[in-house]
């Protein structure tokens, strides 16, 4: 069963208000597409936003409102499940929904992202790497997948970039906002790293072997940046524009968090959007074969 078109107009309207709002990142790469691919890519955005929004609101994971949350996170998946069966009527749920259909996005990669997000109401730490990649299979590396095929790949060999460039911008989140996940109780940074280091992030110090550790994952976050860099050959050139706009705004991050001498404790690290805009603005000039 189609969802009705004014329902659908709806959703897509209000899914890039959610990413104009929320994901301004997101929003300033996805400006460079057609319109029919702009709004794909909002569509998937705000679901993966509305989800993170129901276990990061405040004390969601709080004794008393853990298992709550968790009833209104798995409501959620099944009302998308049911929305992409051709059952509902929510207008963003109906824009995803008619995405994933048209675009031939995975179930299961939805099913491995709720699944994710189900994880952060119950695990607060990751002991090593390759315990928290098992993590961010499911939160960042499948949003790649997902954004692949409103992309538009001329190769399959750009699906691994696309994985790469999830996992990219997930860990320079966690670097950005390692004070803002401790008052939710929530260690991303690797304990392996921190015993390595000598860091107890819980300090919310910039500690010299705090700063030796922040390079040591900067150098980490960037490397899955460069290896997502070697996709952009297996993409149209106005999804190539996209991604390097997002890719290069994101990266910035990084850039930001030196800048500060690696204390993420004092202030949050922000790319202002005027700073934003001007970046993505030289970017959408520039041939294409220089971003590749």
């Amino acid at each position: 069963m189609s969802a009705d078109p004014a329902v659908l107009q709806e959703g897509y309207a209000r899914s890039a208000v959610l990413t104009r709002d929320y994901g301004t990142t997101y929003y300033w790469g996805a400006r460079t597409l057609p319109a029919a691919q702009r709004r794909d890519v909002y569509s998937v955005y705000a679901l993966c936003r509305l989800a993170d929004d129901i276990v990061d609101a405040p004390h969601a994971t709080d004794g008393e409102h853990r298992a709550d949350t968790g009833t209104r996170l798995a409501d959620f998946a099944a009302s998308f499940r049911a929305h992409r069966a051709g059952i509902g009527d929510d207008p963003v749920l109906s824009a995803v929904a008619d995405t994933a259909e048209r675009r031939d996005i995975p179930q299961e990669c939805f099913e491995r992202f709720f699944g994710a997000m189900a994880s952060d109401l119950t695990v607060t730490s990751y002991p090593t790497y390759d315990d928290l990649l098992g993590y961010m299979e499911g939160s960042a590396a499948v949003i790649g997948e997902m954004m692949l095929p409103v992309l538009e790949p001329t190769d399959p060999r750009a699906y691994a970039p696309a994985r790469d460039l999830g996992l990219a911008f997930q860990l320079t989140n966690f670097l950005r906002d390692v004070d803002e996940d401790l008052d939710r109780d929530r260690h991303y940074l690797p304990l392996e790293d921190l015993d390595r280091f000598g860091v107890d992030p819980d300090q919310r110090s910039a500690t010299d072997e705090w700063k030796a550790l922040m390079r040591f994952e900067i150098q980490r976050t960037r490397a899955l940046y460069a290896h997502a860099d070697t996709g952009m050959r297996y993409l149209p050139p106005a999804s190539a524009r996209c991604v390097v706009i997002a890719r290069r705004l994101y990266a910035r991050i990084l850039d930001l968090i030196e800048d500060a001498d690696y204390d993420v404790f004092s202030s949050r690290v922000r790319l202002p959007t005027w700073r934003k805009a001007g970046l993505a603005a030289r970017l959408l000039v520039t041939p294409v074969a220089l971003l590749r």
